[in-house]
């Protein structure tokens, strides 16, 4: 009971209120790593400059089963950098996301701007999360449905969303491909062996390791790490996970899918951005969110979820939104650990 306590405390220490004031580069990472990330791995390195933070990979937290061709870490990488320039904002800077190819990294532009004023999504990064229950059902207001759909837009990504009360065979369509995406990844003994490497069974390794996937996030009682290791391949099972997500997904108000023309890794990035904007303009307005990537995973299903969305576009995030109340909160990384500064330019990656 004590390690649960421990737990939410430490969620809540992260979540503090943001400090408006002047630079702060641990404060504007802080923020940044509040963001979005598949599997809760927190894949990025921060490396501060004078004039910039530049966002690394970290190639020691990817998913090479789920995420093999490392999408999912860069679209991880555009939801950092949409929280700093939020934060930066806070700090009376301007600042701007732009990929760099020679050194694969995003660099966020810092220029102080007195006049700079906070922005409104600002107020939503400590509070924004992935929220995995089931939510109420009820129908998305239509100025809040606008307001997403905006948010969600970027120059080179698109945000389409299909409601459950408008557009109900496509959403069965979705729920479909949903389902065809379990069943293929948790009979896929590699991916259910990734999968089980991020749970944190029990409060105590959670707050060990600050990563991950914890079952207090999603209500599951707590189980000493073997128990937990030994009952998983029992328990994760496509049966249960498809009833599940079919539930969950029958309870949303609708569906939003990100999708681009190109897909590489500046469409990656931007698709992050834009999923992040999403998401915190959501959580301003009480809306919950909650990623089913399974048929993005899934790399013959992609196909088929881009003809149920009719677009000839590649869809790069599939989503579900809808009211519910807040779940507890995953934890983040200490900053220490996510800090470089070792000038990396010159770092190849294998």
């Amino acid at each position: 009971m004590r390690s649960a306590t421990r737990y939410d405390h430490a969620a809540t220490a992260a979540r503090r209120a943001a400090r408006p004031g002047d630079r702060d580069d641990r404060e504007l990472i802080r923020l940044a790593t509040l963001a979005a990330s598949s599997h809760n791995t927190q894949p990025w390195l921060f490396e501060p400059t004078p004039d910039a933070i530049v966002i690394h990979p970290d190639r020691d937290r990817r998913c090479p089963v789920v995420d093999a061709d490392d999408a999912h870490l860069y679209r991880s990488l555009g939801c950092a950098a949409e929280n700093m320039i939020h934060a930066a904002s806070l700090q009376h800077l301007a600042a701007d996301a732009t990929y760099d190819d020679t050194l694969d990294a995003v660099v966020v532009r810092l220029t102080p701007d007195p006049a700079r004023q906070p922005s409104d999504l600002a107020a939503a990064l400590t509070t924004r999360q992935c929220t995995r229950a089931t939510y109420d059902g009820r129908p998305l207001h239509p100025d809040h449905l606008e307001a997403l759909l905006e948010a969600g837009t970027g120059t080179h990504v698109t945000c389409e969303v299909r409601t459950n009360d408008a557009d109900l065979g496509t959403i069965n369509e979705l729920s479909g491909l949903v389902e065809a995406g379990n069943r293929a990844q948790l009979g896929d003994r590699a991916f259910r062996s990734e999968l089980v490497d991020w749970l944190r069974f029990n409060p105590s390794i959670a707050l060990r390791r600050r990563d991950g996937l914890a079952g207090r996030v999603n209500g599951q009682p707590p189980l000493p790490t073997p128990v937990g290791r030994l009952l998983a391949p029992l328990v994760i099972r496509a049966d249960a996970q498809v009833r599940l997500d079919r539930e969950r997904i029958a309870t949303s108000a609708g569906v939003a899918a990100f999708i681009t023309d190109d897909d590489d890794t500046a469409s990656w990035i931007e698709t992050g951005r834009c999923f992040e904007r999403f998401a915190l303009r959501a959580d301003l307005l009480g809306v919950r969110t909650a990623f089913i990537n399974q048929p993005i995973e899934v790399a013959e299903l992609r196909s088929k979820l881009a003809t149920a969305l009719r677009t000839t576009g590649r869809p790069q995030l599939l989503v579900r939104f809808g009211y519910a109340p807040y779940a507890p909160y995953s934890l983040r990384r200490p900053i220490d650990d996510v800090v470089t500064t070792r000038p990396m330019a010159n770092r190849r990656y294998s």
